[in-house]
């Protein structure tokens, strides 16, 4: 089944039914990609309004980076679906260790657009920050239960503790991106 091409009934469907996928795999890539659709849309939004016109170019790369994110978390989704039902754990791992990396580049995204996206659209910042930190997190889940069927405890410790270190950057960017534009929202 690729979900991609199919309508999202069908997909929140089959994810409520009673069928082993998809599942918090392909949950885990489908909420980053959500919030990078965020992020795509508020620069959308922004390029060609004057006020934004000085960060015109930084703002052009966040959407490129943005897209191709989007389009590779999307693509996950399905991915994610295939491994499991592939039963092949290094396919079950790498899916969700792929969503944890995009989602890294992908928060990376959100701090900028504080400050150069356009400011009616705030909240939706925060809300593409919030999405993807629960994709970074749900796809930790999917990566720490495939990781105990692993045999080589070396690679185990390494993946780990490079997980534990993007958890923090994720959660860092995450926090203080929700903090700034609550403060700003506030008044």
């Amino acid at each position: 089944m690729v979900y991609k091409n199919q309508a999202l009934k069908k997909y929140t469907d089959d994810l409520a039914a009673r069928l082993p996928a998809p599942g918090g795999g392909s949950c885990a890539a489908l909420s980053a990609c959500l919030g990078t659709c965020l992020i795509s849309m508020v620069v959308e939004f922004t390029l060609g309004k004057q006020k934004y016109a000085k960060y015109y170019d930084r703002l052009t790369l966040i959407l490129t980076q943005s897209e191709k994110l989007r389009r590779q978390l999307l693509d996950l989704v399905d991915l994610d679906v295939e491994a499991f039902k592939s039963k092949n754990i290094k396919k079950c791992l790498n899916v969700p260790l792929k969503t944890l990396e995009l989602c890294v580049a992908a928060i990376r995204l959100c701090p900028d657009l504080i400050k150069m996206g356009n400011s009616h659209l705030l909240s939706d910042v925060a809300v593409a920050a919030i999405l993807i930190e629960a994709g970074f997190s749900s796809a930790y889940f999917n990566v720490i239960i495939n990781l105990k069927y692993m045999k080589d405890q070396n690679l185990t410790k390494k993946l780990r503790a490079r997980i534990r270190r993007n958890s923090k950057t994720v959660l860092r960017i995450r926090q203080q991106t929700e903090a700034k534009i609550g403060d700003i929202i506030a008044g």
